[in-house]
């Protein structure tokens, strides 16, 4: 089958389209013919070698796309061929067919094109289960979103006003601003150009933030935790920044804070019926239209260079998504 090979972790300029064997369902897989796949940073830093962990080479990249079932294992109820679904891998989205887990997969609506349903799981995954799971964030507070341009910030900002929350986003570069407005967030912050804690105290009429969503980390992530509102709390999501964050523990104590990890990869792994019925939820709620993913760049297989560019570059707001078929 035709689909894009890293043959080593020399980074994306080094992948390849080519020739790969079609993979083959296990008796709890499903097998897609894929449509589109989404283009996440987490892709980027596994053909970069900046991952945690390191397929075999050579492998097809790509953790997330959309398709249509074509097969199904021994053991899988809930799919069958013809079914319309997003999916979720480690790894394969970059070719024309892909293997998922059945509970790491769901249907999608007919109203969804493959395109923005091909970005929903990734993100809004994560969104969700930092938001709704482990912040529990309640109508009327005062949600900050780091990294608020890039796939996953969008998708915070997204689920954040959905759930009542009051979004503050902020950004590194103001090109992200128009999206974000479009999305209704009124209040935004860019971090490159203004202090931060400043207008975070500004904001908040210097009560502080009751839940930030931190894609940056870094230097960043102590300016946060002194922003805090008593009782907060302050979610590290990831470290697009390049630096894992060091904190003084005096903080959280003196304003009675907490910080609470999301690895929503874990997350799955370990609560797969939790993390099933938040899928199903969340393409509910896109069918409804209470939450609407960006796409900010659609591109074929073909120019995944070019998509991962602007994944490394931070140069697309939302999600960067290749169309394979």
């Amino acid at each position: 089958m035709r689909a894009v090979l890293c043959r080593d972790f020399s980074g994306p300029d080094h992948l390849e389209m080519g020739e790969a064997p079609e993979p083959m369902p296990a008796e709890d897989e499903i097998l897609i013919d894929v449509h589109a796949a989404s283009v996440t940073y987490m892709d980027w830093l596994l053909v970069s070698g900046g991952y945690q962990m390191r397929p075999p080479t050579p492998f097809v990249p790509g953790t997330e796309a959309a398709g249509v079932v074509v097969g199904v294992g021994s053991k899988v109820t809930r799919f069958k061929p013809g079914d319309r679904v997003a999916c979720l891998n480690w790894i394969g989205g970059f070719g024309e067919r892909m293997v998922a887990k059945e509970w790491k997969s769901v249907r999608i609506p007919d109203a969804i094109p493959f395109e923005p349903a091909a970005t929903v799981i990734h993100s809004y995954d994560t969104a969700y289960y930092a938001l709704v799971l482990r912040a529990q964030l309640r109508a009327g507070e005062t949600v900050v979103v780091t990294g608020a341009g890039g796939g996953v910030g969008m998708a915070a900002v997204d689920v954040a006003r959905h759930l009542g929350g009051r979004v503050i986003a902020a950004v590194g570069s103001d090109r992200h601003a128009a999206a974000l407005r479009e999305r209704g967030v009124s209040e935004i912050v860019n971090y490159g150009t203004e202090k931060l804690r400043d207008r975070l105290k500004s904001l908040t009429g210097g009560k502080g933030i009751d839940v930030c969503f931190d894609n940056v980390g870094g230097d960043m992530f102590e300016e946060l935790a002194r922003s805090m509102a008593w009782g907060g709390r302050l979610l590290p999501i990831g470290f697009t920044s390049g630096e894992v964050p060091r904190l003084p523990m005096n903080l959280p104590l003196l304003k009675n804070f907490s910080i609470i990890g999301v690895f929503a990869g874990a997350w799955e792994d370990k609560e797969p019926e939790a993390a099933r019925l938040a899928k199903e939820t969340l393409m509910e709620w896109v069918a409804d239209g209470r939450i609407r993913p960006h796409v900010g760049m659609v591109l074929p297989l073909e120019r995944i260079r070019e998509a991962m560019a602007a994944i490394g570059g931070r140069t697309s707001s939302g999600r960067v998504v290749v169309k394979v078929r």
